[in-house]
């Protein structure tokens, strides 16, 4: 086995007064490429930080060997201090590292480097902190939830990068295919302790059952030992008083152990509210096509979608898949070409972006949009606090701010908000994110049984895998092809997985040195939406919905043929208005199809 390098004992952590760690054990040997696993809010990034010496525990002891280099991804990264993404990554080389290696790591990450922290994506700040973490190529490597934000091209790039390297690591995520292939040991964190199992993540899920299924009936013995001691107590013949007096004591041993017992946490109970059956057509796409400018989103689609399919949607970030799916559902308009849409759809749209949730709303009022205290999901209808506890939130919970929930619990609140609506076709817009592998496998389960359609967007291979029944993958230059079956049924008949999106750039001029000014301009950085575009987006939609409710208007009074004789003056007021609200339309469609793609491509 290779030397030890990292150690933790005993560890012991509390948060106000509740035991969040309870004597935690962790050892990293330079062979070991562990992966922490965990419920939501068991700890697991706690430790993490710990390890890092980040956290001072409240007991236990760290050990690292000395002249060892360790290097932690955070979940949220501090740029602070930082005027370029180049300075934040060479900032974490060490006096002996490579500084070419900080240019080669941003390179590969898709990044210049002249960047301006303040105005990058989820996506951008990821990469970024990928390659200060990755560049100094250090002894232990600990990732908290290293592929968030990222697509799949950057997740199998980073996949093969972390195969390469020499580094021992520890690793947090809720992919389960990335920690499938990267892990040769486990610890899973539950209730506060820490256990080991010797093999990587594709045997966790075994193992876990069958500790869990043991404590259940170590359980079920020491409820009847209790109940043996007790009737006892009651009916037994009386011996010597010194005996007696043992089993007294044994009772209380008993129960003070099942009283101390903690047990497993609850799990999500999951159940979309049905809609009315609609017909078997749900969605017919005939040579769609869809262009903003010069840039080509969809080019001669030919799609059949029947009640029942999964249809997944994969692509890069920014190749318009959530385009793609508004131009499917009729909340855009196409270019060209046509969408046959079927009887009584009633969709429900789960975007996990936590955008539809306002900060300042409470638990409950999300749920029910205000509306008293009582929430119907199939027919049954349940007061607001027991639908929450469905969810795993607590009744305390239900008059609190959505600003102080976790990732996770934000989550589970749009899931409890949305399938509680009546649905026949579902789309899941990155529905994986933030969600423990437990609640993973509980939607999973729920979209397998659910009789309506969905639309899917993912970068969770596994869950990819799992649950389509066909991917409509991203080809280039507005070419998408459907593929039968899951990602890696797609894998096997396209030979290949999803390539970075390419954009056409101007050919780069550089001028001689003596015109260069001393200092080079910054590159032009990714920005985020202004108010005023956050703005547009949200009521450009009403607004092209008035416009062409007036052009039917309009249109309507120019079907009159006797219009123009009987009044000329009306007859050329109506036209030159028509002219100009189909101006004004294909004015504002443009726009927000811009703001769309922009807003697409700075989530990434």
């Amino acid at each position: 086995m290779a030397d030890l390098l990292l150690n933790l004992q005993n560890i012991l952590l509390t948060f106000g007064g509740r035991p969040v760690l309870d004597h935690a054990e962790l050892m990293l040997h330079g062979d070991d490429r562990m992966c922490l696993v965990g419920r939501n809010g068991s700890g697991k990034s706690t430790l993490l930080k710990i390890a890092a010496g980040l956290v001072e525990q409240d007991g236990g002891t760290r050990f690292l060997q000395p002249g060892t280099t360790v290097r932690y991804l955070p979940q949220e990264p501090d740029f602070a201090g930082f005027d370029t993404v180049q300075a934040y990554v060479e900032a974490g080389l060490g006096p002996t590292d490579d500084p070419y290696r900080a240019r080669h790591y941003l390179n590969e990450l898709g990044l210049t480097g002249e960047e301006n922290p303040t105005n990058l994506s989820g996506g951008e700040m990821r990469r970024a902190a990928l390659a200060r973490t990755l560049a100094p190529e250090p002894d232990v490597l600990l990732l908290d939830e290293p592929t968030n934000h990222l697509d799949l091209p950057a997740i199998e790039w980073l996949e093969e990068e972390l195969k390469s390297l020499r580094s021992a690591f520890i690793l947090i995520s809720h992919d389960r295919r990335f920690l499938e292939r990267l892990s040769n040991r486990t610890i899973w964190l539950d209730r506060g302790e820490t256990r080991r199992l010797n093999q990587g993540f594709a045997f966790f899920e075994e193992w876990r059952d069958k500790v869990l299924e043991e404590e259940e009936i170590a359980q079920s013995k020491l409820a009847q030992r209790i109940a043996t001691e007790e009737h006892w107590m009651r009916y037994g013949v009386t011996a010597r008083r010194k005996r007696n007096m043992r089993r007294v004591a044994l009772l209380g041993s008993l129960r003070k152990e099942r009283k101390e017992y903690v047990g497993q946490q609850g799990v999500v109970k999951l159940a979309a509210s049905s809609g009315e059956l609609g017909g078997r057509l749900v969605f017919e796409a005939e040579k769609l096509n869809k262009s903003f400018g010069d840039r080509t989103i969809v080019a001669n689609l030919n799609l059949l979608l029947l009640r029942g399919d999964r249809l997944a949607i994969v692509g890069p970030n920014g190749a318009g898949k959530t385009t793609l799916i508004k131009l499917i559902t009729g909340a855009l308009e196409a270019d060209s070409g046509a969408v046959k849409r079927g009887t009584n759809l009633q969709v429900v749209t789960l975007d996990q972006s936590r955008a539809s949730l306002d900060p300042n709303d409470i638990v409950q009022d999300v749920i029910t949009a205000g509306r008293g205290q009582s929430v119907t999901v199939n027919g049954e209808t349940k007061h607001v606090v027991t639908y929450m506890q469905d969810f795993l939130f607590r009744p305390e919970q239900a008059r609190t701010p959505v600003s102080v929930l976790s990732g996770g619990e934000r989550a589970r609140l749009i899931l409890a908000r949305e399938l509680a609506k009546p649905s026949n076709v579902l789309v899941l817009d990155e529905p994986t994110n933030d969600l423990d592998l437990e609640t993973l496998d509980l939607l999973q389960e729920m979209l397998d049984s659910y009789k309506g359609t969905v639309l899917l967007v993912s970068h969770d291979r596994d869950f990819l895998d799992k649950l389509a029944t066909s991917v409509l993958m991203y080809e280039g230059e507005g070419k998408w092809v459907e593929y039968a079956g899951g990602y890696s049924d797609m894998l096997a008949q396209r030979g290949a997985g999803v390539e970075v999106r390419k954009i056409k750039a101007e050919p780069k001029v550089e001028k001689p040195k003596a015109e260069m000014p001393a200092a080079p301009a910054a590159a032009q950085p990714k920005r985020k939406l202004s108010f005023k575009e956050k703005y547009a987006l949200e009521s450009l939609p009403a607004r092209m919905e008035s416009l062409k409710s007036e052009l039917a208007k309009l249109e309507h009074e120019m079907s009159d043929a006797t219009l123009f004789t009987r009044d000329p003056a009306r007859f050329e007021k109506v036209s030159i208005r028509q002219a100009a609200a189909h101006q004004e339309l294909d004015d504002a469609e443009n726009q927000w199809l811009e703001l769309e793609i922009l807003k697409e491509e700075l989530a990434g």
